[in-house]
């Protein structure tokens, strides 16, 4: 079954529970993205993870070196997985998965800035990734011509364990699903949405058909 995540890019922590409270019954993964992890630090990972024991949390470091050091930092203020930038080395990779595997948690690999995002994809796992997020961040999405068909593509040529984000959306959400991913990550289709746990609810009835 594909997971659902939802991904907040909000500041404030509060915001972001509050947000977590409303859509937590159709969520896997609760993403503190990384606008919210420098607002808040630390101590708003553990908030998260207080208030929603029962759930994944993922803290959205986008870690660039001091993998292993950042990722005992993530998982002891309660975070089930950290993300690691693809674009880094190999080394700072392999550091967070030796983290994760001490604290039995999981590393995310994310190939945002990554040019060819399959092959990455391919090499994070086999340095022990759970799975890779191919993933457009909000300038890429906001170019002229970029559709979310190309992380589609991307994910049924990997042959991996990986999740999108880009452009997850109630028109979008089927054709990702059926590209054999392990996570949809929904950002502003559920935090912009008039009614976040409607929009949630909608997501993960489209997963689950």
């Amino acid at each position: 079954m594909v997971k659902l995540q939802v991904a907040i890019d909000l500041l404030k922590i509060e915001d972001a529970i509050a947000l977590a409270t409303k859509v937590a019954p159709y969520i896997d993964i609760i993403e503190l993205g990384t606008p919210l992890i420098k607002s808040e630090g630390l101590s708003g990972i553990r908030k998260m993870k207080d208030a929603f024991p029962d759930k994944l949390v993922l803290a959205d470091f986008k870690t660039a070196d001091a993998g292993e050091l950042e990722a005992d930092m993530a998982f002891g203020a309660g975070a089930d997985y950290i993300t690691i930038l693809g674009a880094t080395g190999d080394s700072t990779i392999a550091g967070a998965v030796k983290s994760a595997k001490a604290h039995g948690k999981g590393v995310v690999v994310d190939t945002i800035g990554v040019k060819d995002r399959v092959k990455r994809a391919q090499e994070a796992i086999a340095l022990g990734a759970e799975f890779v997020e191919l993933h457009a961040g909000l300038d890429e999405q906001a170019e002229e011509g970029y559709s979310i068909q190309v992380l589609i593509d991307e994910a049924k040529r990997a042959g991996v364990s990986v999740s999108i984000a880009g452009g997850v959306n109630l028109s979008s959400i089927t054709a990702v699903k059926e590209s054999g991913v392990t996570v949809a990550v929904a950002g502003a289709a559920i935090y912009g949405a008039e009614d976040p746990a409607k929009a949630a609810k909608e997501l993960k009835e489209l997963l689950l058909a």
